[in-house]
């Protein structure tokens, strides 16, 4: 096979082969532990470094001779209305052990399939019907042909925007539904999105100087390095940051509907499904109707949560004190958010901060670090605890143990 090794094909061409063999690990890694998320991620890495193919294969000499020239020309390398949806896709993934890739899905792929029946056209009309360069008669790839490139980064721009509110109502749905909320925030996740971010910004802040100078074959290389470059870091890090999951749950993207939380339960041995409004809203009101409703329980999850020190359990969770007061997670979640004024996950952090005040009012600190104490209060994290403390008290762990003298 042909290929000039130089400077700017041989740097891509490292990028390449190794965005090619991170993807072929994570597929098998994901096959292999039943991970749909690094599969998605090994598709995304695919995706990624045949969109690098066209600069390095060019600068390897592939457009000066043949039939690398035809290759280059007529088969598609950039894949850039299936990169949005595939960045969707494994964003939901990681963060939902209920996503499933189904029917539903397939009209997010329509756009990228319907341009690779145009370039199938193209190859057929070309080289089996006018046996000539008729679609390609101006001898440039219509890959890069500016409609394709624009609306391919606004799909980017737009599934990129969906993953982004995704992610959001997820870390919305946690605080409601978990005490460890920080421990699954999953900035992996976040990361990811970034890298995603300077893509685009790579891509339009190009653009934008082509404007004003005209941008030659090589200073276009330099937006392909930076590509490559965040290519890189995404399969390092996506590979040692395989997000696994428990929280199931379904929410609207479009609209400000309360998430659904899936759960399962067992009916004569049989997994149901049911689904469990959980109100992503932690602002108490004041409307009367609420307030028989807010004296009834906020008493009764007062004294389960203290009297019997739940919040020593680092893994608490809003369906736990629920079947311990005998109700269902939706129920608890409003009466916790009208009641108190705050989330479950801030509702809980609350009387753990309690705890170690009352254990620090008590001298443990003489015996015991303040991270055990914090520990032994339910707290799973050293980050956690200082965020919590400050919360509540105004301040930290350590200023206020000084304060108290």
């Amino acid at each position: 096979m042909h290929f000039e090794f130089g400077f700017y094909s041989s740097i891509l061409l490292i990028f390449f082969v190794h965005g090619l063999v991170y993807s072929l690990l994570l597929l098998q890694k994901g096959i292999r532990n039943e991970n749909v998320s690094d599969q998605w991620l090994s598709v995304f890495l695919l995706l990624s470094v045949l969109y690098i193919c066209p600069w390095m294969l060019g600068f390897a000499g592939w457009y000066d001779n043949q039939p690398y020239r035809d290759i280059i020309f007529y088969v598609t390398f950039q894949h850039l209305f299936f990169i949005g949806p595939v960045i969707f896709f494994y964003v939901q993934s990681l963060l939902n052990p209920s996503f499933q890739f189904s029917k539903k899905h397939w009209w997010h792929l329509i756009p990228g399939c319907l341009y690779l029946l145009y370039t199938v056209l193209i190859a057929v009309v070309d080289k089996l019907i006018v046996k000539d360069y008729y679609f390609l008669a101006e001898g440039t790839d219509r890959e890069f042909d500016f409609w394709y490139q624009t609306l391919g980064y606004i799909s980017m721009a737009i599934y990129f925007g969906a993953s982004i509110r995704y992610y959001d109502l997820y870390k919305q749905l946690m605080v409601q539904v978990v005490s460890y909320a920080d421990a699954v925030q999953f900035k992996w996740v976040r990361n990811f999105l970034f890298a995603i971010l300077s893509i685009l910004i790579l891509k339009f802040t190009l653009f934008i100087i082509s404007l004003f100078i005209s941008i030659e074959y090589i200073g276009s290389w330099w937006y392909f390095l930076g590509f490559s470059i965040a290519l890189y870091y995404i399969a390092v890090s996506g590979y040692a940051n395989s997000v696994r999951t428990k929280m199931r749950f379904s929410a609207d993207l479009f609209t400000s509907k309360p998430a659904v939380l899936l759960q399962y339960h067992s009916v004569n041995d049989v997994l149901v499904e049911e689904a469990e409004m959980i109100v992503m809203d932690d602002q108490a009101t004041d409307h009367e109707a609420d307030e028989a409703f807010i004296k009834e329980w906020k008493d009764k999850i007062q004294e389960m949560v203290v009297a019997f020190k739940m919040y020593e359990e680092p893994e608490l969770s809003l369906t736990d004190l629920a079947k311990k007061l005998r109700t269902n997670p939706s129920l608890l979640s409003r009466a916790i958010n009208k009641g108190f004024g705050m989330n479950f996950n801030d509702f809980v952090n609350y009387y753990r901060v309690q705890a170690v005040v009352e254990k620090l009012k008590a001298g443990e600190q003489q015996t015991q670090t303040l991270l055990s104490i914090a520990y032994d209060c339910g707290f799973n994290s050293k980050a956690t605890f200082n965020r919590a403390f400050k919360k509540a008290m105004g301040t930290s762990p350590k200023t206020w143990m000084e304060q108290q003298g």
